[in-house]
C-alpha cells in the first residue's frame, strides 16, 4: 500500500515536472524567478501582505519577474519602466482584469464595471459612467453633499473636542466616503447604526477585505471545488446580504418613479443619481447595452467598493503622515493660511491654489497606492524586455513596489511632499512612476471625483484641528516621534493595521464657529 502511494506521488510530481517544462518551452524564454517546487510552485513563499513578498522577492529577481503560483503562470512587474511597457506600449494584450473565485461570485459572473471583459458591455458601461455619473454635471450637482458631508465630520469632531472625547477617524472617515457615495450611487446616507447607507459601508469593507485576501484555490486547479479557506461561505454571505439590501432599495425606487410619472401624466424625471441612470437605461427599448437588476447590482457594488474604502483608506493614510511629520503638516496649514484665510472653511474651489496640499496627497499615494496591485490577465502572448509572457497568465503590476523605487525615488522610505513641487508627475494615468488610479482603458472612472474630493477633505481637516493620538493601550502617545502606527494589514485598499484613533484638538476658532 505504501509502495503504491509513493508511486502515485511520484507520478504526480513527474506530471507537473513536464508540464512545467512543456510551459517553459512552448512560452520560449520567461522572466528569472525563484526556483519553484512541484505542484504549489511558489505559494509557499507568499506571505499574508502580498505586493510586500512581490517586493522582497523583486529586489532579488528584477523588476520583471516570473513566478508559478500553483497552477497559474504569474508575471510580476515593479518598475515605472516595467509598468508602462505592461500598461501602455502592450496594454491591448492586458486588456482583461483578473477575476478569482470571489469576484466572479461577487459582482454576478463578471459583470460589474472592474472585472467584466473588455468589450461592447464595459466600453457602454465606463461611457455612463465617466460622462453621466461622474462628468462635470453630475460632480457639480453633488458639490452641496460633498460639502455637507464634510461639515458634518468637521462637526462631530468639534464636538469631540470641547470635552476631549476620542474618535476612531478610520470609522468616521469611512463613514464621510460611505455617505457621499451612496447619496450619489441611491440616493441614501447614513443616519444610525441600521440605515441603509450603514449595511452599504459594513458590505463595503467586508467586499474590499475578502477582495484582498489571498485564495489558494484559486491557485491550484485540483482545490477549486473546495472551499478550504471559508471563501465561498464568505462570498454567498456577502451576495445574500447585498442582494437583499439592493432588492429591498431598487423595489423602493421604482415604485417611487411609478407614482412620479402617474402623477406627472406619464412623464420621467431627470435622473437625480446612478440609480435613476440605470433604471433609465433598463426602461429604454433602444438602449444599445440591454441591463438586467443583476447588472445594476453589480455595478453599484463596483462603485461602493471603488468610491467607499479607497477614499477613506487615502485620506487616513495621508492625515497619519502628517500626524507623524509636524514639519510637513505645518508647511501645509501655512498654504492654507495664506490661500484660504483664518476666517472661512477651505473649499473644493480652493483646490487649484492648494499646490502643497496636492503634493501631500501625491507622496501619501506613493508610499500607500490605493491599490497597491494592478491586476490584469494576458490575452495575447507577447514579448517584453526579451522575455515571453505567456497568453492567460497573470499579471501584477506592483505598485507599493514602484513608489519605493530607488532609482525614481530619491529617500523612497521618506514622507517628503518637496518632491513633488520639483517634479512634473501627476497622477492621471500618464506618469507611471504614479498610478494611483490606474492607466489606459481600465484608468478608474472615479479619478476626478476623487481630485476634487480629496485635497479638500484633507485640507479642511487639518485647518480646523490638531490631533493627540490614542495608543493601543488606550493612552494618549506622548513623547514618541511617530505617533501613529504605520503597519499595514490584508485588503484591497491596504488599510492600516490598527485603527486611528484620536482626541481632536480644536484650532481655529472663526473657522469652527461658520459651520453652525
Amino acid at each position: 500500500m505504501i509502495v503504491e502511494l509513493l508511486l502515485s506521488l511520484l507520478a504526480i510530481l513527474a506530471f507537473f515536472a513536464l508540464a512545467t517544462a512543456r510551459d517553459k518551452w512552448a512560452s520560449g524564454k520567461l522572466p528569472p524567478g525563484p526556483i519553484a517546487l512541484p505542484i504549489i510552485g511558489h505559494l509557499h513563499l507568499i506571505g499574508p501582505l502580498i505586493h510586500h513578498t512581490f517586493h522582497a522577492l523583486s529586489a532579488k529577481h528584477g523588476p520583471l519577474m516570473h513566478l508559478r503560483l500553483g497552477s497559474i503562470s504569474a508575471i510580476v512587474a515593479s518598475s515605472p519602466d516595467m509598468a508602462r511597457e505592461f500598461l501602455k506600449t502592450h496594454e491591448l494584450c492586458f486588456s482583461m482584469r483578473a477575476g478569482t473565485i470571489v469576484t466572479n461570485y461577487v459582482t454576478y459572473d463578471n459583470i460589474s464595471f472592474a472585472f467584466a471583459p473588455y468589450g461592447a458591455y464595459w466600453k457602454f458601461i465606463k461611457k455612463i459612467s465617466t460622462f453621466e455619473l461622474l462628468g462635470n454635471r453630475m460632480l457639480a450637482q453633488f458639490l452641496p453633499i460633498r460639502s455637507q458631508e464634510l461639515r458634518s465630520l468637521l462637526g462631530l469632531l468639534h464636538e469631540k473636542s470641547r470635552n476631549r472625547g476620542r474618535v476612531n477617524l478610520s470609522q468616521e472617515l469611512l463613514r464621510f466616503s460611505n455617505n457621499i457615495i451612496c447619496m450619489m450611487m441611491l440616493g441614501i446616507r447614513a443616519s444610525g447604526t441600521e440605515g441603509e447607507a450603514e449595511v452599504a459601508r459594513r458590505l463595503a469593507r467586508d467586499v474590499t477585505q475578502i477582495f484582498g485576501e489571498f485564495n489558494v484555490s484559486d491557485f491550484v486547479w485540483f482545490l477549486r471545488k473546495w472551499d478550504l479557506q471559508g471563501f465561498k461561505r464568505r462570498s454567498e454571505d456577502i451576495r445574500r446580504r447585498f442582494d437583499e439590501l439592493l432588492e429591498r432599495i431598487v423595489n423602493e425606487r421604482e415604485a417611487v418613479r411609478e407614482e412620479e410619472r402617474r402623477r406627472d401624466g406619464g412623464k420621467r424625471r431627470e435622473a437625480r443619481d446612478f440609480l435613476d441612470l440605470m433604471l433609465d437605461v433598463i426602461e429604454d427599448e433602444n438602449a444599445e447595452i440591454k441591463l438586467t437588476r443583476d447588472h445594476v447590482k453589480a455595478l453599484v457594488l463596483d462603485f461602493f467598493t471603488a468610491g467607499t474604502d479607497t477614499s477613506a483608506a487615502s485620506l487616513e493614510w495621508a492625515l497619519s503622515e502628517l500626524i507623524n511629520y509636524p514639519k510637513v503638516l505645518q508647511k501645509a496649514r501655512e498654504e492654507i493660511d495664506r490661500v484660504v484665510g483664518p476666517n472661512r472653511l477651505v473649499e473644493e474651489s480652493d483646490g487649484p491654489n492648494l499646490v502643497y496640499i496636492h503634493a501631500v496627497i501625491k507622496e501619501a499615494f506613493r508610499l500607500h497606492p490605493a491599490i497597491p496591485m494592478i491586476t490584469r490577465k494576458c490575452v495575447q502572448e507577447c514579448e517584453i524586455g526579451g522575455y515571453k509572457i505567456p497568453e492567460n497568465s497573470m499579471l501584477f503590476v506592483n505598485m507599493w513596489s514602484v513608489g519605493r523605487n530607488p532609482k525614481y525615488w530619491a529617500d523612497p522610505l521618506e514622507f517628503r511632499p518637496e518632491r513633488f513641487l520639483e517634479s512634473h508627475v501627476d497622477m492621471k494615468g500618464q506618469h507611471f512612476e504614479l498610478l494611483p488610479f490606474g492607466s489606459g482603458r481600465r484608468i478608474c472612472a472615479g479619478m476626478s471625483l476623487a481630485l476634487q474630493e480629496l485635497p479638500a477633505a484633507l485640507a479642511a481637516v487639518i485647518q480646523c484641528f490638531d490631533f493627540e493620538v490614542v495608543g493601543p493601550d488606550g493612552e494618549v502617545v506622548r513623547g514618541k516621534e511617530h505617533p501613529v502606527d504605520m503597519s499595514e494589514r490584508q485588503g484591497l485598499t491596504v488599510p492600516k493595521a490598527t485603527d486611528l484613533v484620536c482626541v481632536p484638538v480644536a484650532r481655529a476658532a472663526k473657522v469652527l464657529a461658520t459651520l453652525g
